[in-house]
């Protein structure tokens, strides 16, 4: 994995609190936060499940799928609370250094 691809989540951060900002009717992210913290919830859950479950089953492309929706669902549940994806990243590294 290369730093590009790491800068990538920071990117699709950015275009989640855009569209966040300035909804329009097409946008999936924008209807999901329309649809409250606890649909926000339920999906977060949900795609933890079905990766889970790819992973269970050994679909390595269903998983790097699973992976996606959950991370994508992630971003914008810590967006929708005014949270950035540096503060997990901080408190992991915090958790890190008490644990060499």
């Amino acid at each position: 994995m290369s730093d590009n691809d790491l800068d990538f989540l920071t990117t699709l951060e950015a275009v989640i609190r855009d569209r966040l900002d300035n909804p329009h009717g097409e946008s999936y992210t924008a209807s999901l936060a329309a649809s409250g913290r606890q649909r926000i919830a339920q999906k977060l859950g949900e795609e933890g499940v079905e990766l889970a479950l790819a992973s269970v089953a050994g679909d390595r492309d269903e998983v790097i799928n699973e992976a996606a929706d959950l991370v994508y669902h992630l971003l914008v549940m810590l967006q929708t609370q005014d949270l950035e994806l540096g503060q997990v990243v901080a408190r992991l590294r915090e958790r890190h250094a008490g644990n060499p």
